[in-house]
């Protein structure tokens, strides 16, 4: 039996909006022969199951089993005309493709210059819109219809169109060429996350330089320069440089910003924009452009100009509730995120077809550290366990070596010893095999190991060593990151100072904004 969350017509299916439903009962039901059709039945059936149960829909009678495969592709076509004639997904792109269709037909019915006036017109539309792949389509197809029909409409037209082409391939080459390196940038990040040698390092640098094409940024359109600041962003999160990536997704935001028509067009580009914004700004601690940024994208959101559809509402709510916890984190504010927990949880089980495991795991994540902040140990544990039980090893590595040595932590101070030894075994064994044991990990290891052997009396002093120990790697080049994902001095700090750790950060924070 197929999997609900596998078939791709069942997932569509519940896909739909109450209006889009209704709208595809009323195309199907344009002409009476249609009422009775086998694929809207099945489309009925579809609609009222709580799970894909292809048995079912066999004993129902509808089709038989060897038409089934046919069916269920027929209906899959017509639910996307349907939803491709919806007024909600009629945008820019939508709208110059259906214009090259009718042009298309004009052209095979042999009315050449209707043709040409309909391209010529979604091609100054393209252009202006930044649409540059479709717009070398047109013009491509207008030396189609210039060539074969001389029809003298312009003068000097093949010469106008040459050099259009011309043009619009070059613009499309060097947006391929940073997409692409942008895209491996991207990758790279999220099978390894950041440099951890000098060697990752230049190998990082030597293929980022190695790929950047030559470029002068005063002729670069929208879109180019849009490729080329996420290149520049991927790239210094590699290497671990905040600071440049906090300029780079400035770039991002303001470019959005710079050409307001854009963020209509582009809600998707606009929300990761911020939303790296957002997490340059954590890694270097400005809480003040934080919030501020992040109050800005929730009221742009919320605007009515704002699109609206499931892809850009799971993006929302992953963005703006992962920086929420981020904005918590940052002030210290633990207790007063714990709403947060059950808006996320409600929001996976909406979102959860449309967002990727590993965006998942980076939540529960978020969630665990905001238990462990709030001194409740072993939520933080349980949330944990979600990430370390996961054997999908595609996901960013660095987060499950540190999901795991903050549930070492957890263990520790939820007393559970017994569990402490076999977690120490199970992590050592798991960062020897993803070649992650670095100075900090090797630190807290040792010191978790040898809690056993040491007196109450000598814990504040083991501590004090273990802080003095870690303290150096704080601004280290490689070792700095497992500061970002847990921060282990504050922990250790609230120990000596004999403080909750979120009064630490928070105090923190304080200093910060003096």
């Amino acid at each position: 039996m197929t999997n609900a969350h596998k078939d791709a017509l069942f997932v569509l299916v519940k896909s739909l909006s109450k209006s889009e439903k209704r709208q595809f009962k009323l195309y199907v039901g344009r002409l009476g022969v249609n009422t009775d059709a086998k694929f809207l039945a099945l489309f009925n059936l579809l609609d009222k199951m709580r799970r894909y149960d292809e048995r079912q829909i066999l004993e129902s009678g509808i089709v038989k089993k060897a038409q089934l495969s046919n069916l269920k592709a027929h209906l899959y076509k017509q639910i996307l005309v349907s939803l491709r004639l919806n007024p909600v997904n009629q945008n820019i792109r939508i709208q110059i493709r259906e214009q090259l269709d009718f042009a298309t037909i004009l052209y095979q019915k042999g009315l050449y210059k209707q043709s040409l006036k309909i391209l010529d017109k979604a091609k100054t539309v393209a252009i202006e819109n930044e649409e540059k792949n479709v717009a070398y389509e047109i013009v491509e197809f207008e030396k189609i219809i210039e060539t074969q029909y001389i029809t003298r409409s312009i003068p000097d037209r093949a010469d106008e169109l040459a050099v259009q082409a011309k043009e619009l391939s070059a613009q499309n080459v060097m947006t391929s060429k940073l997409s692409n390196l942008s895209l491996q940038l991207y990758g790279m990040m999220l099978k390894v996350g950041y440099v951890r040698s000098d060697e990752d390092l230049q190998k990082v640098k030597s293929y980022f330089e190695g790929h950047l094409p030559d470029y002068n940024l005063e002729s670069l359109g929208f879109r180019e320069k849009l490729w080329l600041y996420k290149a520049y962003l991927w790239y210094s999160l590699l290497i671990q440089d905040f600071l440049s990536a906090y300029r780079y997704a400035s770039k991002w935001v303001d470019l959005f910003y710079d050409h307001q028509e854009m963020i209509a067009l582009n809600p998707v580009f606009y929300l990761k924009g911020n939303h790296y914004l957002l997490e340059s700004l954590f890694f270097v601690k400005y809480s003040s452009q934080f919030r501020e940024t992040l109050d800005r994208l929730e009221v742009q959101v919320e605007s009515s100009s704002f699109p609206q559809n499931d892809n850009i509402a799971s993006l929302a709510f992953l963005y703006i509730n992962s920086n929420k916890l981020n904005l918590h984190f940052l002030e210290g504010t633990f207790d007063k995120g714990l709403y947060l927990v059950n808006v996320i949880e409600y929001g996976i089980k909406k979102h959860g077809e449309r967002i990727d495991e590993h965006h998942i795991m980076l939540l529960y994540y978020k969630i665990a550290c905001l238990y462990f902040g709030n001194g409740d140990n072993k939520n933080c544990i349980a949330y944990l366990k979600k990430i370390i039980s996961n054997k999908n090893l595609k996901m960013r590595e660095d987060l499950m070596c540190f999901a795991r040595v903050l549930s070492l932590v957890a263990h520790y101070e939820a007393g559970m010893d017994y569990h402490l030894e076999v977690q120490l075994k199970s992590t050592y064994k798991f960062l020897l095999k993803m070649n992650d044991l670095h100075a900090v990990q090797k630190e807290m290891i040792k010191f978790l190991r040898n809690l056993g052997d040491i007196y109450p009396h000598e814990l504040k002093d083991e501590f004090q060593k273990l802080y003095n120990e870690l303290k150096k790697y704080e601004n280290h080049p490689y070792e700095k990151r497992a500061f970002l994902y847990l921060d282990i001095l504050s922990w250790l700090e609230s120990h000596l100072e004999n403080k909750p750790v979120s009064q630490i950060i928070r105090e923190k924070a304080l200093a910060l904004t003096r």
